[in-house]
């Protein structure tokens, strides 16, 4: 039997780049991974389309890495937020073919990029001698979706994080590549309830892999005093807050709107990146008690997030968010704050004696109102309790857990 031990170590294939704008369930536990051995992080890779729109719109990050793009050579980095133990590889530029319809040469064409993605992983474990290694795909079955058996990894797993069926982009070929990389992989991860009935008949093996928090990020909203942010300079009232991604997706963003419009004493504050037209179409940038704060590092997110007197989760009800355990719940309530979520999925209605669930527009009104003047300590710590059980470091123990298990299993086999 095949047991990992301490010096066993990790290659992070990754959809979620280390430069991504937003925080990362894969940077979150490679960050862990790495406090006890070595991880070497494999960025997405940039297809010869990014890097043209990359370059018009002046990204830097890509500039220092395009001689490398461009000559074909797998890039090492470093980064200050992960000093030890972390490396992360850029491999060469990839050809843009999502476009191409499915059949004989879109397979001719992704076995040559997946060729490309495969050698920037075996030159990494050639060029830093690694042979005792658990192999981790984060929902980018686009490239190697699992490995090789030749390619020596104690374990292949596939960690499927959204319905990948729900955005046509990914869906054109990403679900037919995805349950290949379950049939295939040792072990599949999944992160809701739902994904595990969805991936369930492709999986050889499958297991529920909720989302966690960095707690000690997020806990310092309750530990420092922290200045008021200047983005809420000379506003009065209490401040509504959001934190993650304005996507088009998932963001109910006619509730945003009535929220404004419902509170006009109150500041509504979104921080994160904005990835629809949804806000200008409906006039939600130009109401006077929304600001939009941008895309912020991890790190600056608690001085905003103690400024906050409730949160949201103000997600639709679709097919897409009924498969999401989001992220955030867990980092909000390890600053103690109030939630207030729409009841969007089976997941989400798991933590309703801690949150605020609303089934309905009217009724996220009403909770946002009880969550504003609520004061109850008690509370605050329940929530904390919570979030304290749903730690990375929590998840990493699950996750080595999970490979002995397989390993016990295929030993038997």
């Amino acid at each position: 039997m095949i047991v990992p031990t301490r010096d066993t170590e990790i290659v992070f294939f990754t959809l979620f780049r280390t430069d991504n704008p937003y925080s990362s369930i894969s940077l979150s536990m490679a960050k862990e991974l790495a406090k006890t051995r070595r991880v070497f992080y494999v960025n997405h890779p940039y297809s010869l389309k990014d890097i043209v729109q990359g370059l018009r719109s002046g990204d830097r990050t890509l500039r220092d890495r395009l001689a490398n793009l461009l000559t074909g050579r797998t890039r090492y980095e470093t980064l200050d937020s992960i000093p030890h133990n972390f490396v992360t590889v850029q491999p060469p530029a990839t050809l843009p073919i999502n476009w191409l319809p499915p059949g004989s040469i879109y397979n001719f064409l992704q076995s040559l990029n997946n060729g490309i993605i495969l050698r920037a992983i075996r030159k990494t474990l050639r060029d830093y001698n690694v042979h005792n290694y658990v192999y981790i795909n984060c929902y980018d079955p686009f490239y190697a979706g699992h490995l090789p058996k030749e390619m020596g990894a104690r374990c292949c797993i596939y960690h499927c994080i959204d319905d990948i069926t729900q955005n046509a982009y990914t869906d054109r070929h990403g679900t037919a590549l995805e349950n290949e990389a379950c049939r295939k992989a040792d072990l599949t991860f999944v992160t809701s309830t739902n994904l595990y009935k969805l991936k369930e008949p492709f999986a050889r093996r499958i297991v529920t892999y909720f989302n966690a928090a960095d707690v000690s990020v997020f806990h310092r909203v309750l530990e420092e005093t922290f200045p008021r942010p200047p983005e809420l300079e000379n506003r009065t009232g209490k401040v509504i807050g959001f934190i993650g991604n304005l996507d088009e997706l998932r963001i109910d963003y006619p509730l945003l709107k009535k929220i404004a419009l419902a509170f006009p004493g109150h500041t509504l504050l979104l921080v994160g990146p904005v990835n629809s037209p949804a806000p200008a179409e409906i006039g939600l940038d130009q109401l006077t008690n929304v600001v939009f704060a941008g895309s912020r590092p991890l790190q600056e997110l608690p001085p905003l997030l103690q400024h906050m007197d409730c949160v949201l989760i103000p997600f639709l009800k679709n097919t897409l968010t009924k498969s999401i355990y989001p992220l955030k719940i867990n980092e909000y309530l390890a600053a103690g704050k109030p939630v207030v979520s729409s009841a969007f999925s089976d997941d989400i209605r798991t933590f309703s004696d801690s949150i605020y669930l609303a089934e309905n527009h009217p009724e996220f009104m009403v909770k946002i109102a009880e969550a504003l003047v609520e004061d109850d300590p008690a509370r605050v710590q329940q929530r904390v309790e919570i979030a304290q059980s749903n730690t990375w470091e929590a998840r990493i123990r699950q996750l080595w857990e999970e490979v002995r298990r397989c390993n016990a299993d295929s030993a038997e086999d």
